[in-house]
């Protein structure tokens, strides 16, 4: 007979050895140790970029986008 396969995650697995009687866990869960920005900047940086739509220069801090093409564009042109 076989058992599925537990699909919970290593969230089950966090502390399983240290309740069976072994040493404590020495390393950070996943993710923890991390910088809470880094994980919530989902955001594209082309600064320096030219938009290949308006042909404006893009500057930090404007969302844009990069196309399959490669180039970079705003996501809303900035009126020239």
């Amino acid at each position: 007979m076989t058992t599925p396969p537990d699909f919970g995650g290593r969230d089950l697995e966090e502390g399983l050895l240290e309740d069976l009687g072994g040493p404590p866990q020495e390393h950070a869960v996943l993710g923890e140790d991390e910088a809470e920005s880094a994980w919530s900047d989902n955001e594209a940086h082309a600064a320096g970029k030219v938009c290949a739509r308006c042909g404006a220069g893009i500057i930090a801090g404007q969302d844009v986008r990069r196309r399959v093409d490669g180039r970079w564009v705003h996501d809303l042109c900035p009126v020239v």
